[in-house]
């Protein structure tokens, strides 16, 4: 496993190149590798990368794209790996799950016992093949450093009738915590400061890039599908074709010869092979010629693909399952979770229950910063509701209440007994800390019996719901006792190890007064999200007037 241990901002994606990867090459083409190491704009609005004046291009590295390899799993063709059971399973190659320190406790069931699903898809632009240089690869990458340059996280809701998918940006700015390779029990540190999101992956493997997600989310995950480059096009190719629509004449090169080549007609065409491959990597003619572009061709892509494998009826000729089957487990790998074929056809059976009317991809509600991104405000109510199980298309019907919590191992113990941290979070993005709160909410407590808790002014956390800490299941029960007393719903009582006692956290949601008001929500998907339905057959890219041809 290669890795990396830079972790500055200051170059072309926060990682220093070595000096053989940025060997000058002059010529036409490229091979057709496009520049793929930036994909934002500065404040000028030129893109990041792009050649100025006469300056030489470099070679760089090219995406490893997971969205043909997501639409096999869900739509189910991984069971066509049952014909050769035992080859396939000894393609699939396997990591650990989540390389970080701090875990997410899972989420509750739902009323009927049920529980929602969290897959994070990785792409990895790591090339350590001959075919995936081939594809796309320059022979100065091969072994180096990969990076996580295409993650989306997919949530099946727990009653399995809907599904939400969702982008993060690979230049998102954001904090890496501390990861441990498994191989060799190399500790990489936590990032100081804010990296780019797709460094994680260089931390000890995929599992750094779950705890990343973790991290910044809140979001349990359950499993990840990292996927290789190089079975890209066969599949591809083993489905037919993928329809995609532009809106006018595309070629995606520019006149110092990047891009990814794609050349197509105004209208709707059914693209396979390399041609499917260079519109999952197009950046230059999309939109605005940014990543964020990229991803919404993406997930036209793979909406299509999904449609296509639905409904495809030349998918039932076995020698085609049979070639999917075997280039779809040769690319993948996967937490030991999902590290058969029998796990993968189990989880695809999960996963193709919801209809593509019900599939809702998105992308990570961000703003500029510089030529990077971040995550907004928006953002955070975008993981809550995935958090929270509610469907991105408006679509829930009427849920039932959440059931009751068991009772606790080790029951509360009497509230005289009970020690209590209460920290001020009510600052936001827009407002200052609420002076005085910690106090206040100690006080309640103190006169309701709570005598051993305490105000701790030395933390100031930033919280938008009142919350309830505790770090171990013996204090479970303190903790539930605590939160009702002050009326804070069971909901808001979770496990967390960044806590060493049972912690109330006075949230922005009670800024003011003595009695906590469970706040009502706003469930609706931000438009930031730019959300694009699974059923959406009308939707076409945007071609930008500078890529276009006669």
């Amino acid at each position: 496993m290669t890795r990396s241990s830079v972790q500055g901002e200051d170059t072309d994606e926060g990682v220093a190149d070595a000096p053989e990867r940025e060997e000058a090459v002059r010529g036409d083409g490229d091979n057709g590798v496009e520049d793929t190491r930036s994909n934002t704009k500065d404040d000028s609005g030129s893109t990041e990368g792009e050649p100025e004046g006469p300056r030489p291009r470099r070679r760089r590295r090219v995406l490893r794209w997971t969205a043909v390899v997501l639409a096999v799993v869900l739509a189910g063709t991984a069971g066509a790996g049952y014909l050769y059971y035992e080859h396939l399973n000894d393609n699939i190659k396997q990591d650990v799950l989540n390389l970080g320190d701090s875990k997410v406790a899972a989420p509750r069931p739902n009323a009927a016992g049920q529980t929602p699903l969290n897959i994070l898809v990785i792409g990895s632009d790591a090339r350590d093949s001959e075919e995936n240089q081939q594809l796309g690869g320059a022979r100065e990458t091969f072994g180096s450093t990969p990076l996580a340059d295409v993650q989306m996280l997919v949530h099946l809701s727990a009653d399995r009738s809907n599904m939400s998918v969702v982008s993060m940006p690979r230049d998102t700015l954001l904090e890496i915590p501390k990861c441990t390779d498994p191989d060799d029990g190399e500790v990489y540190p936590a990032s100081e400061g804010r990296v780019m999101t797709n460094q994680s992956l260089g931390h000890g493997g995929p599992g750094c890039t779950v705890a990343t997600w973790q991290e910044l989310t809140g979001i349990h995950i359950d499993h990840f599908v990292m996927v290789d480059f190089a079975g890209v096009v066969s599949m591809a190719d083993a489905v037919g074709g993928v329809p995609v629509c532009v809106d006018a004449n595309i070629h995606s090169r520019d006149a110092g010869g990047h891009g990814s080549g794609l050349k197509l007609a105004k209208g709707t065409h059914p693209v396979k092979g390399e041609q499917a491959l260079q519109w999952l990597r197009t950046r230059y003619g999309f939109e605005d010629g940014s990543d964020l572009a990229r991803a919404k061709a993406q997930h036209m892509y793979l909406n299509s693909m999904v449609r296509v494998l639905r409904e495809n009826a030349t998918l039932s000729s076995p020698n085609k399952l049979r070639r999917l089957a075997e280039e779809a487990t040769a690319a993948l790998t996967v937490d030991p979770g999902l590290d058969s074929v029998k796990k993968l056809y189990d989880l695809s059976n999960e996963l193709r229950e919801v209809k593509p009317e019900r599939i809702t991809m998105t992308t990570m509600p961000n703003r500029y910063v510089g030529a990077r991104v971040e995550p907004t405000e928006d953002a955070e109510q975008l993981f809550r509701l995935v958090r929270e199980d509610i469907a991105l298309d408006g679509k829930d019907a009427k849920k039932k209440p959440d059931a009751e919590p068991g009772p606790p191992a080790d029951p509360a113990a009497s509230d005289d007994e009970i020690a209590v941290q209460v920290r001020n979070g009510t600052r936001t993005d827009d407002l200052g800390t609420a002076p005085g709160r910690a106090n206040t909410v100690t006080g309640l407590l103190v006169d309701r019996g709570f005598t051993k808790a305490v105000a701790d002014p030395s933390v100031l956390p930033s919280e938008d719901r009142t919350v309830v800490r505790y770090p171990s299941a013996d204090l479970e029960g303190d903790a539930r006792r605590v939160a009702k007393s002050l009326g804070i719903p069971a909901s808001s009582v979770k496990r967390s190890t960044d806590v060493s006692g049972v912690t109330l956290v006075v949230g922005a949601d009670w800024r003011e007064g003595t009695a906590y008001k469970v706040p009502e929500s706003d469930d609706s998907t931000p438009e930031s999200a730019e959300a694009l339905n699974g059923a959406d057959d009308s939707a076409c890219m945007h071609v930008n007037p500078a890529f276009t041809w006669s």
